[in-house]
């Protein structure tokens, strides 16, 4: 494959609001050792994008300091010690940056195989969120079949699929939205109870039930000490992101007395060996999810690589529901 010198992307100009997003021309990166470059056909908008835009959230050593987390598209070049993929191959991978281009490269082996039955604009809205909620809610939070389990804004793209991938482990899931309509998709998706956190309280939902065994949180703030109660007697909480705020005051001694646990990751700082095992454990027990139906994409809306600007303010506006793709 003959490949051009430049290519089209998106900077950050600036640190600020989505405005501060402009197409630019820059070099073509070269693979490295272990390393292919992808041909992008689409880039998924996610949540860390927009806090790397505002200046919160720097990419790690060494990586594209372009937007962009994931992508789908086709190997383009592979580096030397790449032995599964060639030239040509259609492949989803998570991305340490650089996303929002033509070409970025990624260690090989942070990409998948695009799930039979999948396009490549589905494809590209699964690597961010599937090896972010395997990470946190099996293999951090160790979420059991038959567990009452919630998830906090549950028509985000975390969310949607949050909620696919514990109803297809067997779990129970509850989730929070903002509308009724919100509500209503993460029902379709298989929530069992879907909780309008503008006009009731999370907390008596679940303790009704007896409490939740797990919860996935990324709004942090004031539903700290909220999610503390909600949780069953050696429940566990997992942060994700903390969209109000990462300080509050907690009163510890409800986790001592019941035995609960809190904690969290982020997934961009992690190992390239850490993400290498989330891929293969994706290709080996989420991608039959995705095969067979139990868990997709849920798609809302697609911009041109151009307009990453307006993707972002519809992500920002939270009036979105499922995934935001580019269409490189």
């Amino acid at each position: 494959m003959s490949l051009p010198e430049t290519m089209r992307a998106v900077e950050i100009s600036r640190p600020g609001a989505p405005d501060v997003l402009r197409p630019c021309t820059v070099p073509v990166p070269v693979p490295g050792y272990g390393q292919i470059l992808i041909r992008i056909a689409y880039a998924g908008v996610n949540r860390p994008d927009a806090l790397q835009r505002a200046g919160a959230y720097a990419p790690p050593p060494g990586a594209s300091p372009l937007p962009g987390l994931e992508a789908a598209g086709t190997v383009a070049a592979v580096g030397p010690g790449v032995a599964r993929w060639t030239v040509g191959d259609e492949v989803c991978a998570l991305l340490p940056g650089g996303g929002y281009a033509e070409y970025a490269v990624t260690p090989a082996g942070h990409a998948l195989p695009i799930p039979e039955g999948l396009g490549l604009r589905e494809a590209a809205c699964l690597p961010e969120t599937c090896f972010t909620v395997w990470s946190n809610v099996v293999l951090r939070g160790g979420l059991r079949a038959g567990e009452r389990f919630l998830v906090h804004g549950g028509s985000s793209g975390i969310g949607t699929t949050a909620i696919q991938m514990a109803a297809a482990l067997g779990a129970r899931v509850f989730a929070t939205a903002g509308s009724e309509e919100k509500c209503a998709a993460c029902r379709d998706l298989g929530a069992e109870r879907a909780i309008n956190y503008r006009e009731e309280d999370f907390v008596a939902v679940l303790k009704a039930e007896g409490g939740a065994d797990l919860i996935l949180d990324m709004v942090g703030g004031n539903y700290l000490p909220r999610n503390v109660k909600a949780l069953a007697t050696e429940g566990r909480l997992v942060q994700i992101a903390f969209l109000e705020g990462t300080r509050i005051e907690l009163n510890f001694a409800e986790v001592m007395m019941r035995r609960l646990t809190i904690t969290g990751s982020t997934l961009r700082p992690q190992s390239d060996l850490a993400k290498d095992r989330y891929a293969r454990d994706l290709e080996t027990h989420v991608w039959p999810m995705v095969v067979r139906g139990a868990l997709r994409p849920v798609m809302d809306s697609e911009f041109p690589l151009e307009e990453a600007a307006q993707a972002h303010a519809r992500m920002e506006g939270s009036s979105h529901v499922g995934k935001i793709v580019l269409k490189v």
